[in-house]
């Protein structure tokens, strides 16, 4: 498949704030700021993301794990009937390993919690886990983008998700890590390998799959104004979920383009496509 320019438009505009989030992980790692207490904290949030998040239409805005679980049950009488409002039993697939994977991650983070927390600490109750004020504004601005833009919305929403796996990337490469805390981030890099598993391609088909769904020049222009607004957002709340690794001005350095791109796989986003066409 090839990529349209407005698509490697998109893709080149979105790569130094891709970028720009994986500073934030990679400078956490070594930073003076990161402690025991920190590694906990930023578990927990992720942790909320993986068992609470919403943000990218998911089902009535009900989160990762509760949105396509209430989907599931309201459309097990649709499937594959043959009438006006059939549903897909792949459709359903899809759904069912969406949720898997989803509460997989959330379980492989909270394992990791467990083995690097205080005896006297409880365990992560994640009904009890909290959001913090980034996440929600991120939240809220993808929110907007959907009620506002309908499917564009949504699709720009799927386009930043994951920061192009910015975290599990930037955690993997933590293994090779000494100092203090080289057992902790070996347990990190072992569950952000497998989390980058099941995400690539999901990634991909975010970012890529919009090659193939015939958006119009003046659409893709939308389309990046929200991927971009997006994006900084996502660079704001990682910061504050690793407890602030970059200051305020370097922030605002990335917001103007002051970094190094993020490449972009298109070999890799080509080869998944064309393998996902043939099936």
């Amino acid at each position: 498949m090839a990529f349209s320019q407005e698509l490697r438009s998109l893709i080149d505009t979105s790569s130094k704030l891709w970028a720009g989030e994986a500073e934030v992980v990679r400078t956490y790692w070594t930073s003076p700021v990161r402690t025991l207490e920190t590694d906990l904290l930023w578990i927990r949030r992720q942790c909320s993301k993986e068992f609470n998040g919403s943000g990218i239409g998911e089902y009535k805005n009900m989160g990762v794990f509760m949105g396509p679980l209430t989907e599931l049950k309201e459309i097990f009488g649709k499937i594959d009937t043959g009438e006006e409002d059939s549903v897909s039993r792949h459709y359903v697939l899809e759904l069912i390993d969406t949720l898997k994977d989803e509460y997989e991650h959330f379980c492989l983070f909270s394992d990791v919690y467990d083995q690097i927390k205080p005896n006297n600490l409880p365990s992560i109750n994640p009904h009890k886990l909290e959001t913090w004020d980034e996440d929600v504004a991120l939240t809220r601005l993808r929110h907007s983008n959907i009620a506002e833009h309908g499917q564009l919305g949504v699709r720009a929403s799927r386009f930043t998700e994951g920061g192009y796996c910015t975290l599990f990337r930037e955690g993997m490469r933590a293994a090779d890590l000494g100092g203090q805390f080289a057992p902790s981030n070996k347990l990190i890099a072992a569950a952000c390998k497998e989390i980058y598993e099941d995400e690539f391609g999901h990634m991909l088909e975010g970012i890529a799959g919009l090659g193939r769904e015939g958006w119009s020049a003046e659409e893709f222009k939308l389309m990046e104004e929200l991927v971009v607004s997006q994006l900084r957002h996502r660079v704001l709340m990682r910061n504050a979920e690793f407890s602030f690794p970059l200051s305020e001005e370097r922030i605002l350095a990335i917001f103007g383009g002051e970094i190094e791109p993020e490449p972009f796989d298109y070999i890799a986003a080509e080869s998944h496509l064309a393998l996902e066409a043939a099936e």
